[in-house]
C-alpha cells in the first residue's frame, strides 16, 4: 500500500513510494490514514488521495474530524474516537467528505495504533462502499454462473493448473471439484487427449486469442468403459491492465452425436448473444433508441420478428396510473420480410389492449407465455389490418410474449416470433429470450425515467425563460437564453418585474448543476424573487431573503444572482450581487464599465450580507446582465471573457437585437459549453412635465460604483 508517513506533526512527502498492490488497486482500492492522539492526520495514502481528492500536503497536520467528517456526524466521530483511544476497534459504514464537498460512503475499520510520539492514535482503513458492492455483485454473478451452468466450467492459472471447477465439470470427469485443484488436465484425466488440449491452452495464453470448439476425446472415471467427445472452448483471463491471469475453459459433452453438437453450438451462440446484449442494449438514455437496440439484438439471430410495446400510461410525464386495460404504443419493431404488410405496425402507433386477451394476462400477471396462432391476430386490433392479421396467421410458426417488468411495475411487453420453416422456440430459446427482455426492461425503464424527467425539466425551463418580457417605464429590454445542450437543462434564468413608483426589478441568476433539480430550483428562486419583489425590498435585503430561501432547499443547493432596481425618475440603478459576475454599463459614447464592489457570496452559502452599488443609468446607456457561461470557457478565463464582452459592447447605438447578436457572436462563435442567459436594458429618455427645464446632469458620473475595463 502506498502511503505518506512522518514521525513529526507535519510530515514531508516521501522520497519514493513504498510499493504497488496491483490486485487490490484494481479490484478494491484501500485507503489508509492515521491520526495522532490529538486527532491530527500524520499519514495519508495514495488510495485515500484518489478516493477523497486531498493531496497529502493538504491534510497532513490537520484535524481529521472537521476535515473529513460531515458536521452531522461529529458527535458520532467523537464517540468512536473515545472508544478507539480506549483500545477498541470498530467497523462500520460511514460517509467521508470529498475535497469537492460531496460525501463518499465508505466501509471503515478504525483501530488504535501508536502515534509518532508513542501515544494512542487512530488508524483508519477504508474502502468506497460502491467498490465493495461492485465486487460483491461481480462475485455473486461468477458464483451463480459456476453453480447453475450446465456447461463444464473451469479457471486455470498460467501454469495450466485448475484453480476452480464447477460441479458440471466434476461430474464429466468423475473427479470431485476439490481433487481438481492444483492439478493439470494431463494429471487428472490421462485417458483423454489432454496433451493436445494443453498445447491449445498454452497457445491461448501465449497469443491472447480465444479458441472455440476444440474436440476433447477419451475416457474419464465418470464413464471408464466408453469413449466420449467434448466441445472445449478456451478464452484468456485478463486483469484490468490487460495482463494474463490464466484462462477460462468451458466443456460440453457432445457424445450423443450431431444433435448434441448442434446443441453445443447453439448454447455457445446463446451465451455470446447474452454477453453481446449487455453491451448493445442501453448505450444511451434515449427511450426509442433503447427499444430499437432490443429488437436489433433479437432479430435475426434469435427471432425473425420483434415488437416492443409500452403502456401509454407509463410514458406520461409522471409515469403514474398504470392500467392493464390501457393503451400500448409501439416503441420499436423489426420485420425483415419486405413483403410483410407492416404499415399498421409503424413505430409510434397505439392500440387498445383487448380485454381478456393473452396480452392482458401477460401484462397483469407478469409472466411470459408462448402464443398460439389464434393469439397472434388478436394483438393487432387496428381496423383495416385484415391483410396483416392474415399474414401473421399464415407466416408465423412460433411466437412468445414476454412482459417488460422493471422495479416491480409493468411497462409493456415484447413480442418475438419465427416464421414457418424455422425451428420453433425450444425451452432454452425461451429462457434466453426471457433473460434478454428482463435485462432490457431495466434499461428501458432507466431511459423512460430519464426521458420523462428531461422533458419535464425542459418544459419547466421553457415556461420560465421563454416568456415575453413586460413593457416597463423607462427601459427597452431584450433577453436571450442559450442552453448548452438540447438534452440537458440547466439553472440559468432572468426576469423583469414591474415595481411600485414606475421602477423595475431586473434579476438574473445561475443555479449550480444541471437537470430537473436545477430547473426546479431555478423555478423556486424565480417565484421567490417575484414574491419578495411585492414587498418592495431593496436589493441587499432581497438577496439576503433569497439566501435564506436557498438554504431551506438543502445544504447542497447554491446559486449566484444579481438583483437590480431601476428608477427612471432618478436615472439610476441600485444593484446587489450574490457571487455573480458584475453587470456591464455602456454609456451612449461607447464607454464600457463593470459594476464595482464585492461580488458577495453565492446564495445558499450563508453570507446574507450583501452590498448595494448605486449606478447612474443616463438615457441611451445600457445595463447588461449575464451569466458566467457567456464569459468563461475552457479556453479562456473570466477576465479575458470580460475583455471580449467590453469590445462587443462598444457599439451601443445598434438595436438591442443587434447588440445581443453581436455579443453572442463574438463571445460564443461555436456552441456554448454552459448555459447562457443575457438580459440587456436600455435607458429611455425621461419624459418631463411641460414648462420644466431640460433637466440637470446626473449627480453621479457613470464611473461611480463601476469598474472600467
Amino acid at each position: 500500500m502506498d502511503i505518506h508517513e512522518s514521525t513529526s506533526g507535519v510530515p514531508a512527502p516521501p522520497v519514493s513510494a513504498v510499493g504497488y498492490a496491483g490486485v487490490l488497486s484494481e479490484l478494491l482500492p484501500i485507503a489508509l490514514w492515521r491520526a495522532d492522539a490529538e486527532g491530527r492526520i500524520v499519514e495519508w495514502s495514495l488510495a485515500a488521495q484518489d478516493l477523497l481528492g486531498y493531496l497529502p500536503e493538504q491534510v497532513v497536520g490537520r484535524c481529521a474530524t472537521p476535515l473529513l467528517v460531515p458536521e452531522a456526524n461529529w458527535e458520532l466521530a467523537d464517540d468512536l474516537e473515545r472508544r478507539v483511544h480506549a483500545g477498541e476497534a470498530v467497523m462500520g459504514t460511514l460517509p467521508a467528505r470529498h475535497r469537492d464537498g460531496h460525501l463518499v460512503p465508505m466501509e471503515m475499520w478504525i483501530c488504535p495504533t501508536a502515534d509518532p510520539h508513542g501515544e494512542t492514535g487512530i488508524l483508519v482503513i477504508a474502502v468506497e462502499t460502491s467498490a465493495v458492492l461492485r465486487m460483491r455483485d461481480s462475485l455473486a454473478a461468477l458464483e451463480g454462473l459456476f453453480r447453475q451452468s450446465p456447461i463444464g466450467l473451469a479457471i486455470l492459472g498460467r501454469d495450466l493448473r485448475y484453480a476452480r471447477v464447477n460441479d458440471a465439470l466434476a461430474r464429466m470427469n468423475g473427479v470431485s471439484a476439490a481433487e481438481h485443484l492444483g492439478k493439470r488436465p494431463t494429471e487428472l484425466v490421462p485417458g483423454v487427449n489432454a496433451v493436445a488440449l494443453e498445447r491449445v491452452m498454452q497457445a491461448v495464453l501465449d497469443n491472447g486469442r480465444a479458441v472455440v470448439d476444440v474436440r476433447g476425446t477419451g475416457r474419464t472415471p465418470a464413464d471408464p468403459d466408453r469413449d466420449r467427445i467434448w466441445s472445449c472452448s478456451y478464452a484468456p483471463l485478463l486483469d484490468g491492465g490487460g495482463g494474463s491471469l490464466g484462462l477460462i475453459a468451458s466443456l460440453i459433452d457432445i457424445t450423443d452425436g450431431q444433435q448434441a453438437q448442434l446443441q453445443a453450438e447453439r448454447a455457445r451462440q446463446r451465451f455470446a448473444l447474452l454477453a453481446e446484449a449487455g453491451t448493445r442494449i442501453g448505450t444511451t438514455l434515449d427511450l426509442r433508441q433503447t427499444a430499437a437496440e432490443v429488437v436489433e439484438v433479437l432479430v435475426p439471430r434469435l427471432a425473425d420478428m420483434a415488437d416492443v410495446l409500452m403502456l401509454e400510461e407509463v410514458l406520461g410525464p409522471d409515469g403514474a396510473g398504470v392500467s392493464a386495460h390501457g393503451v400500448v404504443r409501439r416503441m420499436a419493431a423489426r420485420f425483415p420480410d419486405p413483403s410483410a404488410p407492416t404499415a399498421k405496425l409503424a413505430v409510434g402507433m397505439t392500440a387498445q389492449i383487448p380485454i381478456g386477451s393473452v396480452y392482458e394476462h401477460v401484462v397483469v400477471e407478469g409472466r411470459p407465455m408462448n402464443l398460439t396462432l389464434a393469439d397472434i391476430p388478436v394483438l393487432i386490433p387496428a381496423p383495416g389490418a385484415e391483410q396483416l392479421r392474415t399474414y401473421l396467421s399464415t407466416e408465423v410458426g412460433s411466437a412468445r410474449l414476454v412482459p417488460l417488468v422493471a422495479r416491480g411495475r409493468a411497462l409493456g411487453a415484447v413480442v418475438v416470433s419465427r416464421i414457418r420453416g424455422r425451428e420453433p422456440f425450444d425451452e432454452q430459446d425461451c429462457v434466453l429470450i426471457d433473460e434478454l427482455v428482463g435485462r432490457a426492461a431495466l434499461n428501458i425503464d432507466n431511459a423512460r425515467m430519464y426521458t420523462s424527467q428531461r422533458e419535464a425539466a425542459l418544459a419547466l425551463q421553457r415556461s420560465l425563460t421563454l416568456k415575453p418580457l413586460p413593457d416597463v417605464a423607462g427601459l427597452e429590454l431584450m433577453g436571450r437564453y442559450l442552453p448548452a445542450s438540447a438534452h440537458e437543462v440547466g439553472g440559468d434564468w432572468f426576469d423583469v418585474i414591474p415595481l411600485p413608483g414606475g421602477r423595475t426589478g431586473l434579476v438574473i441568476g445561475d443555479v449550480m448543476g444541471h437537470g430537473i433539480r436545477a430547473a426546479a430550483t431555478m423555478g423556486q428562486l424565480r417565484t421567490a424573487v417575484r414574491t419578495l419583489a411585492g414587498q418592495d425590498l431593496p436589493p441587499d435585503r432581497m438577496l439576503s431573503a433569497l439566501d435564506a430561501a436557498v438554504a431551506d432547499l438543502g445544504e447542497n443547493e447554491m446559486a449566484t444572482c444579481v438583483y437590480a432596481v431601476h428608477d427612471p425618475a432618478a436615472g439610476r440603478c441600485l444593484i446587489a450581487r450574490a457571487g455573480h459576475p458584475p453587470p456591464a454599463v455602456v454609456c451612449a459614447d461607447g464607454t464600457v464599465t463593470f459594476v464595482d464592489g464585492p461580488a458577495g457570496t453565492p446564495l445558499g452559502a450563508g453570507g446574507r450580507h450583501f452590498r448595494v452599488a448605486q449606478v447612474p443609468l443616463p438615457p441611451e446607456s445600457l445595463l447588461v446582465l449575464y451569466t458566467d457561461g457567456l464569459i468563461e470557457t475552457r479556453e479562456r478565463d473570466i477576465d479575458q471573457g470580460m475583455g471580449l464582452l467590453a469590445q462587443a459592447l462598444r457599439h451601443p447605438c445598434r438595436s438591442l437585437e443587434e447588440v445581443c447578436d453581436r455579443v453572442i457572436g463574438r463571445l460564443l462563435p461555436s456552441s456554448a459549453q454552459d448555459d447562457v442567459a443575457v438580459l440587456i436594458a436600455r435607458a429611455l429618455p425621461r419624459r418631463r412635465p411641460a414648462g420644466r427645464g431640460s433637466g440637470r446632469r446626473p449627480p453621479h458620473s457613470p464611473a461611480r460604483n463601476a469598474r472600467p475595463l
